[in-house]
């Protein structure tokens, strides 16, 4: 791209007006000054609503967005993210399982477990995969795995009726409800995104292949192992707070590719603002539709998202 520059100003002024937006929208509408005043008088709505809500839809549409740019680099897979290869619902499984196990647990119990499961649904993965297996076919092992693991997690919830309504609050892919609580388990989301930035030159050299990447003085083995456990970090703390929101880990990554071009020092920023402005989109759409009720968020990148994806299937073929 010419103007990489420009198309990153042009989303970062969109995310601004999104989040705006985020505060003035919802079962009721208020003006940017009736944000302002709410804001300055700390008006219940905005600032235990609305405004925890906004910056969430930022922390997990971004971490998420990364996640998948970040495996799709490394394992050269252009079917990858982080629902399709199963670490999502890796994840969802074990936070289900720990809200079952314990149900009193602090919510700052669910990142660490969200974090084991989707690590062991990626390690199982690979496992199956194999060293040899293409794109395609592990693309396909991992929406198999998925299913498994949300088979599971359905059977749990069948076998332990009192827990179901918990349950359902990280199974349905949503920010309803989110408090400034789910804000501080997402912190760590604000050092994670900017170190990923500081590989943008290494990862730009390991698309190029293991050999020339070694040749020019990268420590393969190393940033690999790195990266993907940063995706899948990163994955695993928005899955905590939101539950798996569909196929924005396989969209954003190609938006922002078709938007800035491969050089990762424009394109992971990119990746972080399509990511966070389109669930920050779909999470107004979802509010505003049909006021009170609220459909999950995940339902509307799945509209997005299914779609594309049968497209890049069928160019894989």
């Amino acid at each position: 791209m010419n103007h990489p520059g420009r198309y990153l100003t042009v989303l970062a002024v969109l995310m601004a007006l999104c989040f705006l937006g985020a505060l003035m929208f919802g079962s009721t509408f208020k003006t940017p000054a009736a944000v302002w005043q709410g804001l300055v008088q700390h008006d219940f709505d905005i600032w235990q609503y609305r405004l925890p809500r906004a910056i969430l839809a930022v922390l997990v549409g971004a971490a998420l967005a990364l996640s998948g740019t970040i495996i799709q680099g490394i394992i050269h897979n252009p079917l990858a993210s982080p629902d399709i290869l199963s670490i999502n619902h890796g994840a969802s499984l074990a936070a289900v399982l720990t809200l079952m196990a314990l149900p009193g647990t602090s919510v700052w119990m669910l990142p660490l477990a969200a974090c084991v499961g989707a690590a062991v649904a990626f390690l199982v993965l690979l496992l199956v995969a194999g060293r040899h297996a293409g794109p395609l076919q592990t693309a396909l092992i991992g929406v198999a795995l998925s299913a498994f693991y949300a088979a599971i997690t359905d059977y749990l919830m069948l076998t332990h009726p009192l827990e179901v309504n918990t349950a359902m609050v990280w199974l349905t892919g949503s920010l309803w409800g989110r408090t400034w609580s789910f804000v501080e388990v997402g912190a760590p989301l604000l050092v994670l995104l900017p170190v990923a930035l500081l590989f943008s030159k290494s990862f730009d050299l390991l698309t190029l292949g293991e050999a020339k990447a070694s040749t020019l003085g990268v420590n393969v083995g190393r940033n690999r192992i790195l990266l993907l456990g940063l995706a899948v970090m990163l994955a695993a703390v928005a899955v905590a707070i939101s539950g798996p929101i569909a196929f924005l880990g396989l969209v954003a990554p190609h938006l922002a590719r078709k938007l800035v071009g491969g050089r990762h020092r424009v394109l992971l920023p990119a990746s972080i603002l399509t990511g966070a402005l389109i669930l920050q989109i779909s999470d107004i759409a979802i509010r505003t539709i049909r006021p009170p009720l609220e459909l999950p968020a995940g339902i509307f990148t799945a509209l997005i998202g299914a779609p594309y994806f049968f497209y890049l299937l069928r160019r894989s073929l």
